[in-house]
């Protein structure tokens, strides 16, 4: 029996998520149909099944192909992870994840620099005269090009302007 190496683990991992994709596309999406679209030829859960079958393959095939082999010097080793800098990717984590709560209250323009600025003091940029500016012209060009060119209507100040 082969060892579970890190793609295999990662093709389990991957292969429950497929196998409750396909549950919901095939079960949930197909209940929740109304009764015209059920002659339709294509249904809005079409994509998602093939998707799902896809995904189960793909899989599967990692799963039974995957071998053992030595790990070079150039990769990244799942037994030293504490050797890599897991702790500035937690933080980017985390701070992506405070950046989508802070989208609302907060506004776009705001909000975004801030992610943008301290996204580059946790990998290292302490120039802030530098990394501020560049993120408030990024922020902007950002909203709009989304707000005006696109026509797609995203808050730019606080909830309370």
């Amino acid at each position: 029996m082969c060892p579970m190496t890190l793609d295999r683990w990662i093709a389990a991992i991957f292969l429950v998520v497929c196998i409750v994709y396909a549950y919901t596309a095939w079960i949930v999406m197909d209940a929740n149909l109304l009764p015209f679209e059920r002659r339709n030829p294509v249904w809005p859960s079409t994509f998602p099944k093939i998707l799902s079958i896809l995904g189960i393959g793909c899989a599967l095939w990692v799963l039974v192909t995957s071998k053992p082999q030595p790990i070079r010097e150039d990769e990244i080793d799942h037994r030293r992870l504490g050797e890599y800098k897991t702790g500035q990717a937690l933080a980017l984590v985390g701070l992506m994840v405070a950046y989508a709560f802070a989208l609302y209250p907060i506004g776009f323009i705001a909000s975004t620099v801030v992610f943008l600025t301290a996204g580059a003091a946790i990998l290292g940029e302490r120039r802030l005269h530098v990394a501020v500016p560049i993120a408030a012209v990024a922020a902007f060009s950002i909203w709009y090009l989304v707000q005006e060119v696109l026509g797609i209507f995203l808050r730019p100040w606080p909830w309370f302007v």
